[in-house]
């Protein structure tokens, strides 16, 4: 039985406008589907609209002109921010490049904070906020604070918030490239697992040694997709 796609765009245009009016046009036509339970990278040189495309997806930027079907809703069309919001609380969790911690505030509140905003009791959201970072190796990091782990232990503490309110989508802008090689590996093997636990994982990068886990990947250039299905020779 042929799986559902989770998310569909269809003709889908963004732009951007500087202060005189100018309009800088970013993705120019976008025809993508993403099924349910895939682990899709996403490539291209810089400028390419890589990151336009995943925050568009996210529902961080609204499109310019098109449709974006998530789950066969067309939610292209919500401009309410409040929907939006609860749309990325329910369904998505973003992980970035930049590890996006409060530096005042412990591993285990850090993770927990999502659930805070989505109204869970504070022995529910932080039941859960320690089980996830035993997920991701970090039961003895619970009381630590960012200025007190690694790189690689801050993003898996990144990783352990994104997962907090068991999103379905997990959105990843770069989430090796401040680590090294060895961090990088153990990233990408957490998200192998949760792929295997049936979430969808879309990921920007410009590595091939990441890229090599996804299941497929997609090239953009100047704001268009030039190839669909690509894969690389997976290193796990």
């Amino acid at each position: 039985m042929e799986t559902k796609s989770e998310i569909k765009l269809k003709d889908v245009y963004k732009s951007y406008y500087l202060a005189n009016g100018e309009e800088i046009p970013v993705l120019k036509g976008i025809d993508l589907d993403i099924k349910k339970g895939e682990f899709v990278v996403l490539m291209g040189e810089s400028g390419g609209g890589k990151t336009t495309l995943l925050n568009i997806i996210g529902c961080l930027h609204p499109l310019s002109r098109g449709n974006y079907y998530l789950e066969e809703e067309n939610i292209g069309e919500v401009r309410d921010d409040f929907t939006l919001a609860y749309i990325r609380n329910k369904k998505m969790g973003f992980i970035f490049q930049q590890f996006n911690l409060l530096n005042k505030s412990t591993a285990l509140k850090n993770v927990s904070l999502p659930a805070l905003y989505a109204g869970e009791s504070k022995q529910e959201r932080e039941k859960r906020a320690k089980e996830l970072l035993e997920s991701v190796g970090l039961s003895d990091r619970l009381s630590h604070k960012p200025t007190e782990l690694s790189g690689g232990q801050q993003q898996r503490v990144a990783i352990a918030r994104a997962l907090v309110n068991n999103p379905e989508i997990i959105l990843a802008d770069e989430p090796t490239g401040a680590l090294d090689s060895k961090s990088g590996i153990e990233i990408m093997n957490i998200f192998i697992k949760f792929k295997k636990q049936g979430k969808t994982v879309i990921m920007v990068t410009h590595t091939s040694e990441v890229a090599k886990y996804a299941d497929r990947i997609i090239f953009l250039k100047d704001g268009k997709v030039i190839d669909r299905n690509y894969k690389l020779i997976s290193s796990y």
